[in-house]
Parts: structure tokens; sequence; C-alpha cells
């Protein structure tokens, strides 16, 4: 399991990529950057990973993040534990990923409550059309419309 044809994100996805169009155009959101995570293939640095990117959210002081994930199946176990670290510092999070008919995560957690499924095929599955399950820019704007909201309750919380 993991990225195949389908979820796989093309070069030209990167250099067009909507969810980061759609937050930096946005005038009610300061963009802090892009952190680009790897997934390794040992659990112990599956953490590792997590625990740092969260690690890094709280030093710049991020008031909400959204996590992208251009894999499914065992990728998702990373895409958890991040979730679990940037909940457990109490800062807002939003998840794109593709979980199509599956619908269900390897793992999850309390934190994983906001998902935009990249899904598009008709059938809900991982295809051989390369680019298929990729997000597009509905995509974005709904992980984007979920972080203010959640970003917006923070606050109300925190008055």
């Amino acid at each position: 399991m993991g990225i195949g044809p389908s979820t796989k994100e093309t070069s030209l996805h990167h250099f067009r990529d909507p969810l980061l169009d759609v937050v930096s155009d946005d005038l009610d959101v300061d963009l802090l950057g892009v952190m680009v995570v790897g997934s390794p293939q040992e659990n112990e640095y599956k953490n590792l990973v997590g625990k740092r990117a969260a690690v890094w959210l709280e030093a710049m002081r991020a008031d909400g993040v959204i996590v992208s994930c251009d894999g499914w199946g065992n990728s998702h176990v990373d895409f958890a534990n991040t979730f679990e670290e940037i909940g457990k510092r109490e800062i807002p999070s939003v998840g794109v990923t593709f979980n199509g008919v599956q619908a269900k995560f390897v793992v999850s957690n309390k934190y994983m409550d906001t998902i935009v499924d990249m899904n598009k095929s008709a059938e809900g599955i991982e295809t051989e059309v390369v680019g298929e399950n990729n997000t597009d820019e509905i995509d974005a704007k709904k992980a984007l419309a979920f972080l203010k909201l959640k970003m917006r309750k923070a606050d109300n919380e925190q008055k």
C-alpha cells in the first residue's frame, strides 16, 4: 500500500499546487511556509518525523495547519502520528489525503476529526490514471474553510 499512479503527485502538480495557491491567495491567513516531511520505513522514525514536524510548527507559533499526504495505507501511519503530535500542542489541524471507498485509516486518533478526501474516481478506488486522485482547487478551498473554522473556535475558547 502507499503511493499508486492515481495518488502520485507529478512534478507539474507540485509547481501548480492548488493547496498552496488557495492558501497563499487568501487575505484572512498568513502562510508561514511549506514543510515537506518524508515517510520513513521504520515505525520509530515514523513517530520521530511527526514529532519533529509538530515541534517545528509550535516553534513557529502556527495558529493552524493543513497536513497533506499524497499516499495512503501505510503512509497514513505517519499521517496519524503527525496529527497526534500537532494535536497535543493544541494547534488546529485539517488533513487532505486519499481515502476513497476504504474511508477508514490504518490507524487514527481523536485529532483526525477533519479530513478532506481527495478521491476523484467514481468507484472511490486507486486507479491506473496518473494524478487522478490529487488535491484540486475545491479540495483546497474545503480544507482552508475547515481550518478557518477550527482556528476561530480555538480563538474563541482562549478568550
